[in-house]
């Protein structure tokens, strides 16, 4: 099956826009062919000066040639700008309908996409990549067929008057074209995929790098912590630098053969007046001189042009990473929960399908239990939580909200069930009354106060003049860590989901906010099943059951005193723990 080309995928996003952009194609090549035409009025200026010297006045056709230059330069340039009008009416409905493509997509697929993708790497194709595809058709496809037409018209002129001068500024064309191949091609296309996955590991990891400043603030740690943020620049640099250097000879040398055509006409004039210089010569010499500038300039934009299509021939591949990742697959026999019930049965997950970093893991939640999960970094309890909200689906084993596989439940339903709060809340930029409603769009100013109430926020609302339509990252307008995570508490009691799942919700917040957000919780938590994930043991003190893990696995399973009088890992946590929290800052005597 043949290969699909890139500029026909970009046409299936055009709509009925697309003839615009074929119009746009026959403009551009029309107005190079239009800008040649002042050339040959200058060449009839320089006869009838020739002709008629010294005495200048007989040059009387002179004046009418001169505007006749100017008239088509002027027609050339308005056409031009038709076909630009054209091309970025089509390359805008094509930007906006790939931007609509991926983020349709990304809703099908698992929430957990995001996280393992990356949202940096994320945000730089919807925005950069689509923006490659449309600058490409809106400017350097009618420039590509500008540059295209120019050639043939110059091949015209540069025969017509002199046949021998036009052979020899033809001379560095082909050297260029051959110094050109030696830039460009598969190689070229391989740099070219380097260059933006180096862009985007940089990109990402500048991300959360950004994102992890609250840490380096709360736990007082050097940036250079943040090792792989540093090495992404390294490698960036080091790529950049090497890059250059292996283009730096063919670019000498390909520069020097482009603006070389004067030394091969200054050689060829040398040459063919061996005899002495005629007037028809000085002319066509003249001439040659003077129109010689546009193969340069129309080789360089040819030499761009190959660039350009491998940047979006790279950016289409990166937007197919996306619109190929595989969507949540919705059952066709779908099952309904029947109470807040939770149970995992023998489940294994992967994140590469290789290692497994959940290892059958089985455990029963009943409804309106609370239940934690602690355990050291890294020993599997986000992704325990985030498997339940079916953020991934399970590599073996199942998983079960009130009795039905999570994997049956309709989207929609399974989004209605579970509430989750996590530690790094996310809220949009937009009025408070706007991110609450992300909880239930439909909800009544009235019903978002309430939740306001609820969740401890009327000290936030009271300190803006515009309360519930302060749009937020505006203005100065920005809210603490702290009310942040009281906002999304806000909206999860506007959800009223009947399962809620705490990750971390106060690790940020000062002393202050940590009082507000528990009281939040403690109404929120009201008649529901609650799954809390915690490094602060005091906050999952008094839960029905805590759930070690560890590596993967749940290592021990009980009640706060059964778990510290079984002497495991659990209880040597919470020795620990009650040992920090007894630290005092000795003072100075």
């Amino acid at each position: 099956m043949k290969k699909q080309s890139n500029l026909s995928r970009l046409m299936e996003y055009a709509g009925k826009y697309r003839i615009l952009t074929y119009l746009s194609w026959v403009l551009s090549a029309l107005s190079a062919l239009m800008a040649l035409v002042p050339f040959v009025y200058i060449w009839l200026i320089l006869r009838d000066v020739l002709n008629a010297a010294p005495d200048y006045a007989q040059a009387v056709n002179v004046p009418h040639y001169g505007w006749m230059a100017v008239l088509f330069a002027i027609l050339s340039y308005l056409i031009y700008i038709a076909a630009l009008i054209c091309s970025h009416l089509s390359a805008f409905r094509v930007a906006t309908n790939l931007r609509l493509a991926v983020s349709e997509h990304l809703a099908t697929l698992p929430l957990g996409f995001t996280e393992t993708f990356g949202s940096g790497k994320l945000r730089k194709i919807i925005h950069e990549s689509t923006g490659a595809a449309e600058t490409f058709l809106a400017h350097q496809l009618p420039d590509k067929y500008n540059a295209m037409a120019t050639p043939v018209g110059l091949l015209v002129l540069l025969v017509v008057f002199d046949w021998r001068l036009g052979l020899l500024s033809l001379v560095p064309v082909v050297l260029g074209f051959v110094i050109m191949s030696a830039m460009t091609g598969e190689r070229m296309a391989d740099k070219m995929r380097q260059y933006g996955n180096a862009l985007e590991a940089m990109s990402n990891e500048a991300v959360e790098y950004v994102r992890g400043i609250p840490v380096v603030k709360t736990f007082g740690q050097s940036v250079f912590s943040f090792k792989k943020f540093k090495a992404t620049i390294d490698e960036y640099e080091k790529w950049v630098i090497s890059y250059t250097k292996d283009l730096r000879m063919p670019m000498m040398f390909y520069t020097a053969a482009v603006n070389g055509v004067f030394a091969f006409l200054i050689a060829g004039g040398l040459l063919f007046t061996r005899n002495g210089v005629t007037p028809e010569f000085l002319l066509n010499l003249l001439f040659y001189i003077i129109i010689t500038p546009v193969i340069s300039l129309t080789l360089t934009r040819i030499m761009y042009m190959s660039e350009n299509e491998m940047v979006v021939a790279d950016a289409l591949t990166r937007i197919d990473s996306v619109l190929k990742a595989d969507s949540v697959p919705e059952s066709s026999q779908p099952e309904h929960p029947k109470d807040a019930s939770v149970s995992l049965n023998g489940v294994h997950f992967s994140y590469d399908g290789k290692t497994d970093v959940i290892k059958g893991v089985s455990l029963d939640i009943r409804p309106g239990q609370t239940v934690a999960f602690v355990g050291p970094s890294g020993g599997g309890k986000s992704t325990l939580a985030n498997l339940i909200c079916r953020f991934f689906d399970v590599k073996s084993g199942s998983i079960c909200v009130g009795g039905a596989d999570v994997r049956s439940i309709p989207k929609q339903e399974m989004m209605d069930t579970i509430s989750f709060v996590f530690q790094n809340s996310r809220l949009i930029k937009g009025s408070i009354l706007d991110n609450v409603k992300l909880g239930k769009p439909e909800a009544t100013e009235a019903e978002v106060l309430a939740a306001l109430k609820t969740a401890q926020c009327m000290d936030i609302i009271e300190k803006f003049p515009e309360g519930i339509h302060t749009v937020i990252g505006t203005k100065g307008v920005y809210l603490s860590g702290g009310e942040q995570q009281r906002i999304a508490i806000a909206r999860a009691v506007l959800k009223n989901a009947p399962i809620l799942l705490l990750d971390e919700a106060t690790a940020f917040a000062d002393p202050d906010n940590e009082a507000k957000v528990q009281a939040a919780f403690a109404q929120l938590a009201k008649g529901k099943t609650v799954i809390m994930i915690a490094h602060r043991l005091s906050t999952v003190a008094n839960a029905d059951c805590i759930y070690v893990v560890q590596d993967g696995q749940i290592t021990e399973s009980g009640t706060k005193d059964e778990l510290c009088a079984k002497g495991g890992l659990f209880a040597r946590m919470w020795k620990d723990y009650q040992t920090s929290v007894q630290w005092k800052v000795a003072k100075e005597g």
